[in-house]
């Protein structure tokens, strides 16, 4: 069973962080050559065919010299644990994190930065990649 994904689709959020749709392990060299250090896996197992699976990815992702990070995300099960868990893989060099859409990887990202910057320009930067993220502005902190 072949995965969603048609073609890469890479979003960047900031200059050193980037979200996309499921990938596939084709995708893999060229991530790399786009500069990617690290690739987070956003997307649980249960969504996708074997040969998308966190396992597969991994092995491709780290023989290609990279760091694959595992922190799958659900939308009902979204804590802080994840969020402190998707900042402190994110803060190792120029990341790329998927899921399905890369809403997910957005939001996750968006939650991490509240606090550190102003709700205005979180949502800005997740707008400018194609995210609208304004329905969590309660979540992000005040605008000060």
């Amino acid at each position: 069973m072949r995965g969603y994904q048609v073609a890469m689709d890479i979003r960047n959020i900031t200059p050193d962080y980037a979200v996309s749709p499921q990938i596939d392990v084709a995708d893999v060299p060229a991530i790399k050559a786009a500069g990617f250090d690290t690739v987070i896996c956003n997307r649980p197992d249960a969504e996708v065919p074997p040969d998308q699976q966190a396992p597969a990815l991994q092995a491709a992702v780290e023989a290609a010299g990279m760091t694959f990070v595992l922190n799958p995300v659900t939308h009902h099960g979204l804590d802080d644990d994840m969020v402190t868990a998707q900042s402190e893989a994110a803060g190792h060099g120029k990341t790329l994190a998927y899921c399905a859409s890369g809403t997910r990887s957005t939001i996750v990202w968006a939650l991490g930065q509240a606090g550190h910057q102003p709700p205005d320009a979180i949502i800005a930067a997740a707008s400018v990649a194609g995210y609208d993220i304004a329905g969590l502005r309660g979540r992000l902190g005040d605008a000060d």
